[in-house]
């Protein structure tokens, strides 16, 4: 089975590739960040460290992390988000390597892994690595239009993610996703 990995900053539009790898080509698609959520639940093993490590202050009504406090914490102070990474990559990459191993031996030829930070943890999951890129300035207004970010917000989240060089550096593939998405699905076509 060929492990395809998918990162880029937040923003550069790695979610619409996913939909396209998934709906063109079949692809098993693994959104590493919605796999740490789940490990993420109240009565887990990391919700129990990050509460520890964090406080109970990051608690919602509902007994669930509060993402936007917890979000708010680490993205304001590199450390912190060490912390916090430090407590949930190792699960998530224990999780996912186990779903790779179930979709191989359900024959499935195409597994694409999506993370934004696979050039720090995740890269050795996979055969190959995909750098999605958009400039800076698109995906700031992609985040002001889907998740109504503010410019502050959006500085903190790109500033707390790898650079565009680390990106590069750590890919074998770029696909520039800054203009129509067409110039993507051709770009992604000559890679398939």
């Amino acid at each position: 089975m060929r492990v395809i990995g998918i990162t880029g900053g937040v923003g550069s539009g790695k979610s619409e590739v996913l939909k396209f790898l998934k709906e063109r080509y079949g692809a098993a698609v693994c959104q590493m960040d919605e796999t740490a959520k789940e490990l993420q639940r109240s009565g887990t093993e990391c919700f129990s460290r990050i509460v520890e490590a964090f406080g109970r202050e990051m608690i919602g009504a509902d007994g669930e992390l509060d993402r936007g406090r917890l979000g708010a914490c680490v993205f304001s102070d590199p450390e912190k988000l060490k912390i916090l990474n430090r407590i949930v990559h190792p699960a998530v990459l224990d999780a996912v390597r186990e779903d790779i191993k179930a979709k191989a031996a359900a024959g499935v030829p195409v597994y694409v892994v999506e993370a934004a930070l696979l050039p720090d943890a995740g890269a050795e999951l996979c055969d190959e690595l995909w750098y999605i890129y958009a400039r800076e300035d698109v995906r700031s207004e992609r985040l002001k239009a889907s998740r109504h970010y503010t410019d502050e917000k959006i500085r903190s989240m790109i500033a707390s993610q790898p650079s565009e060089e680390a990106f590069r550096r750590a890919c074998t593939v770029v696909i520039d996703n800054s203009g129509p998405f067409e110039n993507t699905m051709r770009q992604i076509g000559d890679r398939i």
